[in-house]
């Protein structure tokens, strides 16, 4: 079962087009990170899977159903679906009356409102704050607040804006959890917006990426601002942080010297358990954060002093069976290879 199908949706903005999406069907019951650089459209996106916001043309359907942006449809829809901000807003009472406001809105009975109160707060390990003010909660138990107040409305998906982006170490890990676990007990599909790859890789079954409101290739991670300066034997060096960089052809680049953007296709790039390779050059060596299963692939997130994706093929992956921890070496093949200015 498909909880959105989205076809042609596009949004302009004072005739500047912010968001442009052929086509687009997530799965009932399933988790979606959607990573993307700032300005790449993923609030908009966000805000019109929430109902919130009106494309300026397409059709967006829900469960199967297409969506018609009049008001008494949206207040219908938007009982099915919670957006959760990235700095959530609480009122300035106790924790109960912020989760039962919702509730009393849906004419809950009072007895009802208790138990589901008492069994989310639980849930998100909240329940000592029952009667807490609620203005006096830290960011990471607003966030979990916010979480447990959505809870109780019983939606069918929940979108979250940077879930984890305003919280400290300990925090983001709970909410992950959480996440994990209500997607799981209670089947509620999730999408959310993040900058962290690591965070989508580990959260998300599937990721999206948007640029300039188009829906790109996963690959797209492989993107990095680099500085390109020139080198001996007509070579340039392509910096991508003060302790990595790789050496590319002069002849074969022809970015100008200074600030550059760099691809480096996943698919290319060759990785070599053990400490050292020979022969291969641009050789960056790191360690495995990620390993994740995606359409019959291996994508592999390695530290090489930023942080690189290199997509394996089953074979290759059972051949060197590669481990998270293990240390490894990428070698990068000039072919692998895209500058921009």
């Amino acid at each position: 079962m498909k909880v959105y199908s989205i076809h042609n949706v596009s949004k302009s903005i004072n005739g500047r087009t912010i968001l442009d999406i052929d086509h687009l069907e997530l799965e009932a019951g399933r988790i979606y990170g959607l990573l993307g650089p700032n300005g790449a459209g993923k609030t908009t996106l966000l805000n019109i899977l929430g109902f919130l916001d009106q494309p300026t043309s397409g059709r967006l359907n829900f469960f199967g159903k297409a969506v018609r942006f009049h008001e008494t449809d949206l207040l219908l829809l938007r009982k099915e679906v919670v957006v959760l901000d990235q700095y959530p807003v609480l009122f300035t009472t106790s924790v109960y009356n912020n989760l039962e406001f919702g509730l009393k809105i849906r004419k809950v009975e009072r007895a009802e409102r208790e138990r589901v109160i008492d069994e989310v707060l639980d849930l998100v390990d909240m329940a000592s704050f029952k009667h807490e003010p609620a203005h006096n909660l830290s960011g990471g138990e607003t966030q979990r607040i916010a979480l447990a107040r959505a809870l109780a409305l019983s939606p069918m998906v929940f979108l979250c804006d940077e879930p984890t982006a305003s919280v400290d170490i300990e925090n983001q890990a709970a909410i992950v959890a959480l996440l994990k676990q209500i997607n799981e007990n209670k089947k509620i599909s999730i999408v959310f917006t993040t900058h962290d790859r690591l965070l989508a890789a580990g959260l998300a079954h599937h990721t999206l990426v948007l640029n300039e409101g188009h829906l790109v290739s996963t690959s797209y991670e492989n993107t990095f601002p680099c500085r390109i300066e020139p080198e001996k034997d007509k070579q340039v060096r392509c910096s991508i942080t003060e302790s990595a960089w790789i050496f590319l052809s002069a002849t074969r680049f022809k970015s100008p010297i200074g600030k550059a953007r760099v691809f480096i296709d996943p698919e290319k790039i060759e990785l070599h358990t053990g400490e050292t390779t020979t022969g291969a050059a641009n050789c960056l060596q790191g360690k495995i954060l990620q390993l994740m299963e995606e359409s019959g692939r291996i994508r592999v997130v390695v530290t090489v002093g930023f942080l690189l994706t290199v997509i394996l093929t089953r074979g290759k992956y059972n051949f060197l069976r590669p481990g998270i921890g293990d240390t490894v070496v990428v070698s990068i093949p000039q072919d692998a290879v895209t500058l921009s200015s």
